[in-house]
């Protein structure tokens, strides 16, 4: 899969907001609360219009293993149960609470009781935390391993997008739950290394968690190359560890586990005063803004709200969730700042436009940039003329669609999302392939019988 070194891209930085300590929005007049915040099954409401709710009080039970509660970051009245577009085009159900500006904590708050690794992950859990480096992974599933598997914890304070800062803040504004973080770990995991991964675009964050971590066993700050993408998960292990995780599998399959900075500060937080997971620290920056900082808004604040009270020097014509890289367009100004929302992004005419595309020149760069060498060119050609076994035999599945190959392409093709389409279609294939072989297994077991 490697080739022993790891390409990416020069992205700009464009961190104008890394100084930026976070800011408290005023408590918005109503938020809207998704259920679908994580990967897996949505939250299933426990609350119905009419009900009374407070901060840290929750709104919606786990829909499945593989996902997480929901907490009011807010109190006030649940004004109804409504339904929206989300970013990726589903609908979705969500919670409207009319709030009351009060913000009157829920009574009987206390610290989780925690005594082995179990009662860790259990805490976990009931805390909400998703991965909030914007995968929204359900942590609690993450961390529900054999800790003697775990020989290294990755922690992922890389923040390679551009502009965004919020990890940034949380390393500079709370290192000290970040290293509580990591002495948890330790003890319920013991794993042989803890090993913070941070771009050495960071001087700042670097240097606290060098002095906050000189003490603790075991633990490391890697000072990496700020190359983008170095914050995707399987760079980062090979970057920290040198471990290569194979196609198909898993961090633990090659003894990592990973988890990002702020996810980490989150369940230390929790551990020390029962608050489960209700804000969030959003970048809010971009060509539109007129005056970029860093916000905490309550999870389910509009992003008109956010908007508003940084200021726009026009009407954006985009604003994204995330980073330019990897961000996602949101479909209204009304969509709902959520658990994985790491910054708001807001661009003007001339920075949303929409690049040209011209015919490919068979260049390479697309190749040279991707950190795993695939061929985004030969990608295209395979989706184009419907050929999922090209696009098996292409290995498209690893494309982690970080945009590095888009990004580097001199005739501004839109790769990136052609791999994101040529990754539904071989899995539509795979899918009909194993219906069909288990259609013909089942025919074959019939003719047996008679």
């Amino acid at each position: 899969m490697f080739s022993g070194k790891l390409h990416g891209v020069h992205a700009p930085h464009r961190k104008n907001t890394a100084d930026s300590a976070p800011t408290r929005l005023p408590v918005p007049p109503v938020i809207t609360v998704p259920m679908s915040m994580n990967i897996g099954a949505p939250g299933k409401p426990v609350v119905k219009p009419g009900d009374l709710v407070k901060v840290g009080q929750m709104i919606a039970e786990a829909g499945g293993f593989v996902s997480a509660p929901i907490y009011s970051g807010v109190s006030g009245k649940v004004k109804r149960l409504d339904e929206i577009v989300t970013a990726a085009g589903r609908f979705d159900t969500t919670i409207v609470i009319e709030t009351d500006g009060e913000q009157t904590v829920l009574e009987g708050i206390t610290p989780p009781t925690v005594t082995d690794k179990d009662s860790f992950v259990e805490a976990v859990r009931q805390c909400g935390c998703v991965g909030l480096g914007g995968a929204g992974f359900p942590t609690s599933v993450k961390l529900n391993v054999d800790p003697a598997k775990v020989r290294s914890v990755v922690i992922n304070g890389a923040e390679c997008e551009p502009y965004i800062t919020s990890d940034t803040r949380t390393m500079i504004d709370s290192a000290d739950d970040i290293i509580y973080g990591v002495q948890l770990l330790q003890k319920y995991y013991s794993p042989d290394r803890i090993i913070i991964g941070i771009e050495d675009n960071k001087p700042q964050c670097v240097k606290a968690m060098q002095e906050r971590g000189k003490d603790i066993s075991n633990f490391e700050v890697a000072a990496l190359p700020a190359l983008y993408p170095q914050g995707g998960e399987k760079v980062l292990i090979y970057n920290t560890t040198g471990e290569i995780v194979p196609e198909g599998k898993l961090p633990i399959d090659v003894g990592a586990i990973v988890i990002n900075c702020t996810t980490l500060a989150v369940i230390a937080k929790y551990i020390k005063t029962g608050m489960p997971l209700v804000e969030k620290v959003v970048t809010v920056d971009g060509s539109a803004v007129a005056n970029p900082q860093n916000v905490i808004v309550p999870v389910g604040t509009p992003i008109q709200n956010v908007l508003d009270f940084a200021g726009l020097k026009c009407e954006p014509k985009k604003v994204l969730y995330g980073g330019p890289m990897m961000g996602t367009s949101v479909p209204s100004l009304e969509a709902p700042v959520m658990k994985n929302t790491n910054a708001i992004l807001a661009f003007d005419e001339k920075d949303a436009a929409d690049p040209v595309p011209s015919a490919c020149i068979r260049c390479g760069r697309c190749v040279n940039h991707c950190p795993f060498s695939l061929m985004p060119a030969a990608i295209e050609t395979a989706y184009n003329n419907n050929e999922p076994e090209t696009l098996k035999a292409l290995k498209v599945n690893l494309c982690m669609e970080c945009g590095c190959c888009s990004f580097g392409c001199p005739a501004r093709r839109p790769l990136v999302q052609v791999n994101k389409l040529a990754k539904a279609m071989l899995n539509k294939y795979n899918a009909e392939q194993k219906a069909a072989a288990e259609k013909k297994a089942a025919k074959e077991k019939e003719k047996e019988a008679v």
